[in-house]
This record gives C-alpha cells, structure tokens and sequence, in this order.
C-alpha cells in the first residue's frame, strides 16, 4: 500500500511539474540549500495565490509534504478522499463554526507525531490567502504544533523553513515566479521559555524572516507604495531589491525596462487559434465565476491541467485518422513549441 501511494505522489508530482513549466515564464528558487532532505521541516510561507502556493512547495522543496489546509475543500466525500490522498489534512477554523475547533486537536497530534518521523509539513501561518503584497498577521495555530512537539520529543529539533512566494503579475498568466527559502529557525530554541512567550516569540521570528523572504508594503499607505512601485517598475520577484526601494523612500530602487517579445506576439495568434475550446470555455464558462482573486491563477491553471492535454490529445486523435501518424507527430511538435516560444519569450 505504501509502494502504491508513492507511486501516486511521485506521478502526480510529475505531472503538475510539467504542467507548471508551461504554466509559467520562469521559476526562480532561491535558497534551497537551507532545506534539510531528511530531518523534521515546518515549511511556513505567505499565501498569495491560493493553490498554487503549496504546489510549488510540493514540486521545488525537494521534499513530500502533508498540508494543513481549511477544512471547508473536504466537504465533499469525493474531494475530501482525493485531498487525503495528496497528504491534505483540515484544519478548522472560527467561521467553520465553534463546535468544529476540537476537531484541530486530532490534527494538531497527527502533525507532531508525523514531525518526529522527519516528515515534512506546509502551512501558512497567516491563517488565509490574499492578494497583497506584504505578510499578514500570523495565526498561533502553527506555535501549538511547535511547542507540543519540543514537549514530547525534547531531544528532536524541528527546522523551521520560512518561505517567500513572490509573483510578477499573481493574476496573469505565463508571468514570473520567485520562491526563496530561508535560513532553518530551530524549534528547540524555544524549548526552555514558557508558553505565551514562546508563541509570541516564534510568530515574531516568523514574520520577521518571512517578511525578508517577499514583498512587505507596509498597511499604512499600501496602495500608494504599490503604485509608486508598479509605476518604476519593480522587479517583484526580487523582494530584496524592492524591499530597499520601500525602506529608502524610493531613493535606492532598480528598475526593470520593459521589452515587449515580437515573438511572443507573431506567435500568440496561432496559439490562441489551436487552443481555442479551452481558452473559450475558460473565458465564458469559468473565469465569471470566480470571485476572489486569489484563485483566478488556480482555476486557470486547472484550466490548463486538464482541458488542454485533452483537446490536444483529440486534435492529434484527429490527425492521426486523417493523415497517419507522421502528421500527427508533427503536429504535436509544433503545437508544444508554438506554446512554449509563447509563454516562455
């Protein structure tokens, strides 16, 4: 059985690799030295962008994790069987309802003691995803896991890895993305020191390397820093340099010219053309029911996960029984480097 579930990780893995480098323009790591290959991680990173968050963690970590995620996705049975499998576990929040919150107790051991088998485990700490461009509060939801693991196991050591998700355009698609990880926070540093301020420590360390690690805009002002940053034209998937640009009052910023691809745009036609049935059910169908923002790239990326490999596939269906299977190869040649000069130029 656990042969047949790793069988499953690795190929679903593989499979949303592929599909996240004809997703994006460029995936940038920064850091991945700092994570450790066999002890006990805490990934903890800002959440922006919904889905995608945990599957560039589970695809660039270099490690299988299991993810604390709200438990409103495991309403359906079905959902919730294929969510579990993926090594997805609920954790239940005040708006689920106050009567739900002990179920977190189950969960919360399970996370200790898969912790102390070196398992690794993603949450983000900030409780929820949103757009902004800075780290939001965090929750202490992540220290109770901490704390009761250095209780039980005093001679074991979590490594914290804080993480920054950085995006060019989080809503566009074929945009950049950076993720950097930083240096391990040990957990055992918090070992000798009570409760409460244990908690405020770590959520304090937390935040503080987080916030190094991506884009902090300070709330204070936010839309007018944002702006005054999109207008020089930032590079967002350098939180270092856009970081110094906030702190120095936009005295000490680098800006990134824009050069428009002709590639991109000669060949954007034709792609657009050979993928029409999925852009337009994409564009009439799903994209005007999605509310938030945040899971505008999720379902477009679902988009482009599942209903294009299909039309692709029926469109070679279609050549192989009208011309044979030379044309057809070709044809799938093509159409994969007419769609890679488009998203990667």
């Amino acid at each position: 059985m656990a042969t047949l579930k790793s069988i499953w990780l690795h190929s679903v893995r593989l499979y949303i690799q592929i599909g996240l480098f004809f997703y994006y323009k460029k995936i940038t790591l920064k850091g991945k030295h700092n994570v450790p290959k066999k002890q006990p991680i805490l990934f903890l990173g800002n959440h922006q962008n919904a889905l995608l968050d945990p599957l560039l963690i589970a695809t660039k970590s270099g490690r299988f994790c299991y993810y604390l995620t709200r438990a409103a996705v495991f309403k359906k049975p079905l959902i919730s069987r294929l969510l579990r499998s993926l090594n997805m576990l609920p954790v239940y929040r005040v708006r689920d309802g106050w009567s739900t919150i002990t179920k977190n107790n189950s969960i919360f051991n399970k996370s200790v003691q898969l912790l102390s088998n070196n398992y690794a485990i993603t949450i983000f700490p900030e409780g929820s995803h949103n757009i902004v461009r800075r780290v939001r509060p965090l929750s202490k939801g992540f220290t109770r896991i901490i704390l009761e693991f250095t209780e039980k196991f005093p001679d074991q050591t979590i490594h914290l890895i804080p993480v920054g998700f950085n995006y060019e355009n989080i809503k566009a698609k074929g945009n950049r993305v950076s993720i950097h990880f930083g240096k391990p926070i040990l957990s055992s540093a918090y070992a000798d020191i009570n409760t409460v301020d244990a908690t405020n420590l770590l959520k304090q360390d937390v935040f503080e390397a987080m916030s190094k690690l991506t884009t902090h805009i300070p709330e204070a002002n936010y839309e007018t820093t944002l702006q005054q940053l999109q207008d020089l034209n930032v590079d967002f998937t350098n939180p270092e340099q856009v970081n110094t640009c906030i702190k120095t009052n936009f005295k000490n910023c680098v800006s990134t010219p824009y050069n428009p691809s002709f590639i991109k745009a000669l060949v954007k036609p034709l792609v657009y053309l050979l993928l029409c049935v999925p852009i337009i059910i994409w564009r009439t169908l799903v994209k005007p029911k999605v509310d938030e923002e945040e899971f505008m790239s999720t379902f477009r990326f679902a988009i482009c996960l599942s209903l294009v490999p299909l039309w692709v596939l029926l469109l070679c269906i279609v050549l192989f029984y009208a011309f044979g299977l030379t044309v057809a190869g070709i044809g799938l040649g093509v159409l994969i480097v007419l769609m890679l000069v488009y998203i990667k130029s």
